[in-house]
């Protein structure tokens, strides 16, 4: 699992997907006056240089917010998810992308607060030298999946878990759901958003299941896929399973998901599922 970096995949389409989503969710948080609490499991270093060799390995960018970066055709979501990482960039030119802490952190308003966790000894580093002045927000070195629980519920009863890990380890599938339940059995009213990989669609099956079956409520599922499952190595598609999500937040998927299945599709195999997991 240490051996995982988070620049390898900085800006591809499975960021879009979940910073377009993650945006959607902190700008309904802002819209009350009350504070709020965030939580991000797996921070990594907080933002990336496109330029570093990890990025320029595989350039999964440019199958992601580079395809999006010049386009005058952008719907509304993905409009305002483009417009924010180009605040992170000089002269119009895509050279940097934030991460989800550095995403997260725009948002915070003076009595919000962020709590982040990495347990990368390199990415550590580097996420303390950008964050750890900052009074509003809280870096451990430690597993958020394990950890971050004892932070619930947080003072403000409002707020957001980002629920992110590599999933390198197998039994992450099944922890992650563990994490999840104890969470919102402290935290109910919390928004939480899970996101996944597809590399084998049995487990995410597995993974939907358990989402169905223990007792969740308001949980919606939002998936964007860029080439036809497959059992050879790699990511076909991505998701985020959201309990409590703003209201709103189904609806500009309906318009999101469609056009950007099309628009980062490889050799035309894109596809994307909006779904209902439980009911509120």
């Amino acid at each position: 699992m240490l051996s995982y970096r988070h620049s390898f995949h900085a800006g591809n389409f499975a960021d879009v997907l979940k910073h377009i989503i993650l945006i959607q969710i902190l700008e309904h948080l802002g819209k009350k006056e009350k504070p709020f609490c965030c939580i991000d499991t797996h921070a990594g270093p907080g933002y990336y240089d496109l330029n570093d060799a990890y990025a320029l390995k595989n350039k999964e960018f440019e199958n992601g917010i580079g395809k999006l970066w010049h386009r005058p055709d952008l719907p509304d979501s993905v409009y305002s998810y483009v417009n924010f990482i180009k605040t992170f960039n000089n002269a119009g030119e895509l050279i940097r992308y934030p991460g989800s802490p550095s995403i997260i952190k725009q948002f915070l308003r003076s009595k919000d607060r962020l709590f982040l966790y990495e347990l990368h000894s390199t990415e550590i580093q580097l996420l303390n030298a950008v964050f750890s002045r900052d009074r509003r927000l809280k870096v451990f070195h430690a597993d958020g999946l394990k950890n971050a629980i004892g932070l619930l519920p947080p003072v403000e009863h409002r707020g957001l878990v980002l629920i992110d890990p590599s999933y390198e380890i197998k039994s992450d599938y099944d922890l992650v759901i563990e994490t999840l339940l104890q969470m919102h059995k402290r935290f109910a009213t919390g928004s939480y958003a899970l996101w996944y990989p597809v590399v084998e669609r049995r487990r995410n099956k597995h993974l939907e299941k358990a989402v169905k079956t223990r007792g969740l409520k308001n949980v919606q599922l939002f998936e964007l896929g860029i080439k036809t499952d497959t059992h050879e190595h790699g990511m076909t598609a991505s998701g985020m399973i959201v309990v409590n999500p703003p209201w709103t937040l189904a609806s500009e998927m309906q318009q999101t998901l469609p056009w950007l299945a099309d628009v980062l599709a490889i050799d035309g195999a894109g596809s994307y599922r909006i779904e209902t997991l439980a009911a509120e």
